[in-house]
Formats: structure tokens, sequence, C-alpha cells
């Protein structure tokens, strides 16, 4: 089959594109900017377009189908070339059920979670050679591709993004999968340039649960009293299983998970991942995995890349980096680091540079994030705030929404920077959140700096 990717250098695309050459297709796709890694994978692979740009004469009837990603816009060359032939246009969530239909497809959705549980449910099958198509959103250890996809396998986990599927299709990702087993782990708005309510953002849940197959399944997170409104409101004809945070202590910085045949130590730790990990056990056992199969295999799972990835440590010191940028999950981040290292000074860090975290309506919802940290340092870019074209905000903004007098804000990356290496790290645990790199830190320099 004949596919060609518009804006093909995207994580999510490029992944797609390697998944599809793996499974024997012929693929060709476009771009007009592609960065590292995608553009090395590409190019491994023969992938890599000879020049950037769109080329409308790239596109031909023998072309049986075109995937648009979300970089591309409505007017793309290529895009509209492909509409004047009538060629079969597919957004990335499209042709993934495309590819899925005939399998039975686990969804893993929610506004926090959702990365972290579909790789401990990819961890616990790897780990027992039990072969299934996969899309996750992060690179995981032991896996060559974020996408795999073949004809045999019976099984697709697919994590469920809430985001649009494509430039022309304004649907939710996670509403194209129709799920015969789903996940929700927690509700926390967020998108709000596409969301621009709490209500209006809660009911694309609600219709992912409309969206599951008769007979299906949905996994619901029952300590999250939004989703517990919306599982138990739901009519249609599916059985409905409840998790909770399992039992757990930590002793000397090792989580101890409570379980049948006594306390088992585990690599993660958080009650968030704890609560997590509960989900991905259900999840595996409706996938055929048992109780004690799960647990052998859990025990080794070390996280999500970006998801509280270990930066260094020594004797006194240790730093962690992750993805954390929504307020619900700089909370649980936070407190988690906390509470795995109760005798340290806490060092949070979070960057604001999502266009929600950087809406001046927005900021409010941060309140108390940060309070579980000892030192709580907030940096952001003006230049960013411009350059999604919101409504500059003040120093005097951030400080009242997180409404801590304490708090320490930064707006130069450098001085930032000087801050960071300037301090006195001894017996502390360094937290940073953020979905950037805080205009341009080298987090090896940081981890040289731990571990000196």
């Amino acid at each position: 089959m004949r596919t060609h990717f518009i804006a093909i250098g995207g994580s999510a695309m490029h992944n797609l594109a390697l998944a599809l050459h793996n499974k024997g297709y012929e693929v060709s796709g476009s771009d007009d900017a592609i960065f590292e890694p995608s553009r090395s994978r590409l190019e491994k692979k023969g992938l890599l377009p000879a020049e950037l740009g769109w080329f409308a004469d790239k596109i031909d009837t023998d072309i049986e189908a075109v995937i648009l990603g979300m970089h591309a816009k409505a007017d793309n060359p290529e895009l509209l070339r492909a509409q004047e032939l009538g060629l079969k246009i597919y957004s990335y969530p499209e042709f993934l059920y495309e590819q899925s239909k005939h399998k039975t497809r686990v969804v893993i959705g929610g506004s926090h979670g959702k990365t972290t549980i579909t790789s401990m449910i990819l961890h616990v099958m790897h780990f027992h050679n039990i072969e299934v198509d996969y899309m996750v959103g992060a690179q995981l250890e032991g896996f060559d591709t974020m996408v795999h996809l073949t004809e045999d396998n019976d099984f697709i986990v697919l994590e469920g993004d809430e985001y649009l599927s494509s430039p022309m299709d304004r649907r939710p990702k996670f509403h194209l999968y129709q799920p015969n087993i789903a996940l929700i782990s927690g509700i926390a708005w967020d998108h709000i340039n596409v969301f621009p309510s709490y209500e209006n953002y809660v009911e694309q849940f609600e219709i992912f649960i409309k969206c599951i197959t008769n007979g299906g399944i949905l996994v619901y997170n029952e300590e999250d009293p939004e989703v517990v409104r919306v599982a138990e409101a739901a009519t249609n004809p599916i059985r409905k299983l409840a998790y909770r945070t399992p039992k757990y202590t930590v002793k000397n910085g090792i989580t101890l998970l409570e379980t049948p045949e006594g306390a088992m130590p585990i690599a993660v730790f958080g009650a968030h991942n704890l609560n997590n990990l509960a989900g991905a056990k259900w999840i595996c056992q409706n996938m055929g995995v048992d109780e004690a199969d799960f647990y052998e295999a859990i025990a080794s799972f070390k996280g999500a890349s970006k998801r509280l990835e270990k930066i260094a440590e020594s004797t006194n010191k240790v730093a962690y980096k992750d993805f954390a940028h929504s307020p619900s999950k700089v909370s649980a981040t936070t407190k988690a680091v906390k509470e795995q290292y109760p005798e340290r000074k806490l060092i949070a860090c979070l960057e604001l540079h999502t266009y929600s975290s950087l809406n001046a309506e927005f900021l409010k919802e941060y309140e108390g994030a940060l309070d579980a940290a000892d030192v709580a340092v907030v940096f952001y870019s003006p230049d960013a705030v411009k350059i999604k074209q919101l409504e500059e905000v003040s120093y005097e903004q951030i400080a009242k929404a997180f409404h801590r007098e304490d708090l320490v804000i930064f707006t130069n990356a450098e001085a930032f920077r000087n801050y960071l290496f300037g301090m006195d790290l001894d017996n502390s645990a360094l937290l940073l959140m953020s979905s950037g790199n805080y205009g341009g830190l080298d987090f090896a320099e940081v981890g040289e700096k731990i571990s000196s």
C-alpha cells in the first residue's frame, strides 16, 4: 500500500511512518521542518524527504492513503492537490483505527497519566513476550518505535489523546478509536485553546465513554470525583471497573508496594504513579495477564521517558526531570518527590511553556501546585508568550496565581541558569518540570553538578 505523509517530521507522524515502513508499506512524506530525533530516524530507513517544503507534484493517483499531520495547514499545497484528485485523506487517529478495526482496541485516556499507564502495560506485555500492536507518546526502553502495527496481533494498545485529530478534523483523537477496553485516569481542564470551558473539556470524556463498543469495558479511577461522575452517568451497555491507589510504604528512598505475596520493591514512586499502576493492572488482567505475572513484570518498570526521569544522583543529592506542566501534574509530581525524599530540601522548578500555562486566565489553576516544595521556582519566557500571540503575563500575575509569597520567578534563561548552578544542593532533591528546556538549559551539565 502506498501512503504519503503531509508533515512527516512530527513525533507521532514519523513514528507511524516508520511503523508502516516496517510493515512493508511504500511510504513517502513531506515537511517544511524536521528536527532530531525524527530526522535521523527517517534518514536511517530511507524515508527522509530529499528537500524541505511542500510539493504538489508529489501527489498523484497512485497514492492509496494520505495521512495529514497537525502541523499542516488547511491551505497546504499537497493537501489541496490530494483533495483535487479525490484521494483518501486520513488524520493520524483515523488511520490508526483503520489499521486496528479488526483487533481488540485498548485505549488509555485521561488528562494525566495516560503515557505512563500505556507504558506500564507495554512493559508487562514485553516482559512476558506477549506481542501486541501499540501507539504510545514516549520512547520506551526495549522498544524501537512509538508505534507498532502488524496484521497478526490480536490487541492494540493506544494512548488516547484528547487533542484535535487534524486541521480538517476537529474531533479529539480518542473519539475515533472506538475502544473495546477503555481507561480514564483523571480529568483536569487542559488545552484551553481548544476547549474554552471546563464543562466543554469534560464533555469530551463523556463522548469518549459513549464511543466504547457495546459490551466493552471501562476501567476508571475512583479517586477522581469528576471521573466517577462521568463513569457512573454513562448508560451505554458496558462493564465498569473502578481502581484506586494501592497500599504502599516508602523506606530509605525505596517504594514498597503491598501485594498478596507481601511488600515488593518497585522502581517508580509517588502516589500518582501507584494509582497509574493500579489502572494498568486492571487493563493487563483484562488482556489475559494474571495478577502474579503482572507484579513480576512491573517490579522492573523504570518509568516512561521524561516522566520522573532521573538526571543524576550522588550520596546526598538527586535530580529529576519531568514533562509535568498542567496544574494537576505539577502538584502530583512535586508531592511524589517530597514523599520519596522527606528529609531533603525539595527544589521544584517549573517552566510555564504551553499555551494553557501562559494564559493569564488559566494561571489561577496553579494555586497550590508547588506547595510541597521547600523552594519553588517558576521560569517563563516573555518571547514564548509573544510567539503564542497571548496577552503579556506579568510577574505579579504569576506570584498571585501560585499564592506563595516566597516564589522565585525568572524570565531570563541565563539568570535562571546562574541561580540554579549557584545553589548549594547538598541534602536536596532537584525537580525540573517542563515540556521545554528552560531556554536552553543543558541537563547533562545539571547532572555533572549533582554528581560532583
